[in-house]
């Protein structure tokens, strides 16, 4: 990527470099907002589930707010499942939009490499959260990336103005800080993601620091728009040079919608003609619920890849809980092993209390390796892995999905870690749920999975002794490793955490 470039001629030798011909994407800019301050109120950003924290790992918080008049998409023909959307224009008429966008930097610039994250926050729970930052704090902090947190569409934007919680407002907002903004709608979600793409770019939101590379990156319900975006709006706007879609379903979200015209998406693969590498990351659950169908295959000079991660959730005990206090000092990895051992199942008493024991799973530690493989993969052009799959034993577009199983009862296949191949519980991503009597909220417990932890009879069949469990971790760790999959200092601190526990002693 070359910054404040026009995007204009980028568009069109963009289109030019992927064979495109006149039926192709019609060039479109992606305009350079406005950006201010975001000032008064209670003083700090607001961001739901969200590692806080950052002064202890060397970071610093500012936050902005952005305006422009935002395009939407239309599309003049179907929307295939290939993704191959070459039929794809901005609209000529533009609504004015104002958001804000959240930014982490290093305290000290000389650390800064040159990376900047760009997550699509989450609204599902109708206001904006964070679940990549929540994940992924670690690995973006070791590497001295940046991290921009983008409040793309209307549900978070409208939350953030909130006096009090009712109604569409699930928690109250700071109604005197958000004042001055304004959503049109989710039909311009796509290109108001393009253009705080684009302000970065323009170096008005990471003060001295020069931006190198831009990363866009989001979770479930920002996967999904994340899918329509790389298939519809990225050979437009050429803004972002990577992506991570993390626990996308099968589809990806609508085109436009109310009050345009719906165009729904559901059934997309990534398109096969990007420049610009994408690392799709799913977990058992996501898999499950796509029936299959958002795999699709890889070559080694390709610019896909899916990581399909075997003993994970689509959320966990990580994202839930430990990932909002974990500094990377290797007590995080401590405390999830702990809750492996005695998973509970109201990580919020009072707000969520699931049947189950929640997933406790490796999703994290896989996740900081391939937050470090797109920023390779972008930099250097070094290719991450092609993992393995999940084995599943029914056929794509049948549901449920049952996957093959070891004797411990984990998922065969996909990327391994020593969580799942030297087990202390069977660590599943589906078939958990609210428990009886259990506020609403906690019909969300169907995406955190399960922990069973094994009895101390099956503990002891596996691992006679403590040492023989730690050597069996260890050597399981070090395959990760070379695998590529799990990264060294993690590694090192999972293994401080097996030996530091009680585990067959």
């Amino acid at each position: 990527m070359q910054i404040s470039r026009s995007h204009t001629t980028c568009a069109a030798a963009t289109a030019l470099l992927l064979g495109l011909t006149s039926a192709g994407p019609a060039a479109a800019d992606a305009d350079s907002p406005t950006v201010t301050p975001a000032t008064g109120g209670n003083g700090v950003p607001l961001v739901f589930g969200h590692f806080e924290n950052v002064a202890a790992i060397g970071y610093q918080t500012t936050e902005f707010i952005v305006s422009g008049n935002a395009h939407s998409y239309a599309t003049g023909a179907p929307l295939t499942p290939d993704g191959m959307w070459n039929s794809i224009t901005a609209d000529a008429t533009t609504a004015p939009y104002t958001t804000r966008v959240v930014v982490h930097t290093p305290i000290k610039a000389k650390q800064f490499n040159g990376t900047v994250y760009v997550e699509w926050l989450n609204v599902s729970g109708l206001a904006d959260a964070s679940p990549d930052w929540q994940h992924g704090h670690i690995q973006v902090a070791r590497e001295g990336a940046a991290y921009v947190m983008v409040s793309a569409q209307a549900a978070g934007v409208n939350q953030l103005k909130c006096a009090a919680a009712g109604g569409l407002c699930p928690a109250p907002g700071d109604p005197v800080r958000y004042a001055s903004l304004s959503h049109p709608g989710d039909s311009y979600s796509y290109d108001i993601f393009s253009q705080a793409g684009q302000a970065i770019a323009d170096g008005n939101v990471l003060g001295s620091l020069v931006p190198k590379r831009i990363i866009a990156m989001g979770e479930s319900q920002s996967a999904g728009r994340l899918v329509t975006y790389v298939d519809a709006v990225h050979p437009l706007v050429d803004v972002y040079d990577g992506f991570v879609i993390h626990s996308r379903g099968a589809g990806g979200a609508a085109l436009s919608q109310a009050p345009l015209a719906n165009v729904p998406v559901p059934l997309a693969a990534i398109r096969t003609d990007l420049a610009s590498p994408v690392i799709q990351f799913q977990s058992e659950l996501d898999v499950a619920n796509s029936r299959l169908l958002a795999r699709q295959d890889e070559t080694p000079s390709g610019k896909f890849r899916l990581w399909e991660v075997a003993g994970t959730a689509h959320f966990d005990q990580y994202g839930l809980v430990v990932g909002l206090t974990d500094t990377g000092n290797g007590q995080g990895e401590i405390d999830n092993l702990a809750f492996m051992q005695d998973p509970p199942s109201a990580p919020q008493p009072g707000l969520l209390e699931c049947a189950l024991g929640i997933n406790t799973g490796p999703m994290h530690w896989v996740f900081n390796a391939a937050v470090h493989w797109i920023n390779l993969w972008v930099r250097l052009g070094l290719a991450p892995p092609i993992a393995p799959r999940l084995e599943a034993t029914t056929a794509p577009g049948v549901s449920p999905v049952v996957y093959a199983s070891d004797d411990n009862g984990n998922t065969l296949g996909g990327i391994r870690t020593p969580y799942v191949d030297v087990p202390i519980a069977k660590l599943t991503g589906t078939g958990n749920g609210p428990a009886p009597g259990a506020p609403p909220i906690s019909a969300n417990c169907v995406l955190f999975g399960q922990t069973v932890p094994f009895t101390e009879e099956q503990l002891a069949a596996l691992y006679p002794n403590h040492g023989t469990y730690v050597v069996r971790f260890f050597s399981a760790a070090l395959q990760a490793v070379f695998s590529q999959y799990l990264l060294l200092p993690d590694a090192l601190h999972l293994l401080q955490a097996a030996a530091q526990s009680d585990i067959a002693k």
